[in-house]
């Protein structure tokens, strides 16, 4: 998605900020040792986001994906180890909303309000910036409208979003990150349960959003394919350790995933486009390789 065509996607026009910013950010997690009440499920991990650039957490369920990224967002307290930004300041000191003002975080899941629109709802985004009485937010109106912009939402500004479908009800709280306009935009499996359609569109926002508008990106996502394609960077987990990170092409080889999701993958470049694929071999596609009836 480096590389690809992205005319005619919602969203895709280019848009800057109308506003100033506080420029980008970049965050990293420095030795990390995270665990729930008992044994660490994380064990110092390093990983590092970089500003105008996507960076992939990826690794099999339990390896400790989403307990990383949810330590990047304060989310989760590290026993040991620092969160800190690129000037070297630890993120784990700051004030709320100062927090929330470099750093956003899209999570699994969210409940859905009722009659609530979508204008609305992005404009939650702007909490860290109002006031007590909700006032005193002078570049509101104008990030609230780029981050609808950006995500191709606009012309459903009105609409209620427990209305929306689920493709579209994930662009809305995109956008509502967006309307908080950090530097450090954090996503956990925002693809997941979409349409291929709506993963596509998801994943080449994201795309634009590190190489137009600079912004630093961290993303758990389950789709080695996925994560090829659109991250510069690949973070790979195993049983709470990080065993390998850097360009996909350099992590993604077949002995490596094979250890780690415990079932063979093959490994190829897609001649079209350069990219890394995965594939699982299971016994009936291992058959059909071998030429035998399945």
């Amino acid at each position: 998605m480096r590389d690809n065509d992205r005319s005619g996607a919602p969203g895709q026009s280019g848009a800057k900020r109308a506003f100033e910013r506080g420029g980008t950010d970049g965050l990293r997690g420095d030795r990390l040792t995270l665990g729930y009440h008992g044994p660490a499920v994380v064990h110092e991990a390093s990983i590092v986001v970089t500003a105008g650039a996507v960076t992939a957490l990826v690794g099999p369920n339990g390896s400790g994906k989403s307990t990383l990224l949810r330590a990047l967002a304060r989310l989760h307290r590290p026993s040991t180890g620092d969160v800190l930004f690129d000037d070297g300041s630890s993120a784990l000191t700051l004030q709320a909303k100062d927090f929330a003002k470099r750093v956003t975080l899209l999570a699994q899941s969210r409940p859905t309000p009722s009659g609530v629109t979508v204008h609305d709802v992005v404009g939650y985004g702007r909490h860290p910036y109002r006031g007590r009485w909700g006032r005193d937010d002078a570049d509101g109106v104008r990030a609230v409208a780029w981050a609808m912009e950006v995500t191709g939402i606009t012309a459903m500004a009105e609409r209620p979003v427990d209305e929306l479908s689920g493709g579209e009800l994930q662009r809305v709280w995109l956008a509502t990150c967006l309307a908080q306009d950090t530097g450090v935009l954090l996503l956990d499996e925002p693809t997941t349960f979409l349409d291929l359609r709506y993963q596509v569109e998801i994943l080449d926002l994201v795309r634009d959003l590190a190489d137009d508008h600079g912004v630093a990106v961290g993303i758990v996502l389950h789709d080695l394919n996925h994560a090829a394609a659109v991250a510069d960077r690949v973070v790979l987990l195993q049983n709470g350790k990080v065993v390998a990170a850097g360009d996909p092409a350099d992590v993604f080889t077949p002995q490596r995933l094979t250890a780690a999701y415990g079932i063979e993958v093959d490994v190829a470049v897609d001649p079209s486009t350069g990219l890394v694929t995965t594939r699982p071999v299971g016994r009936h596609t291992k058959r059909a390789l071998q030429g035998e009836s399945i």
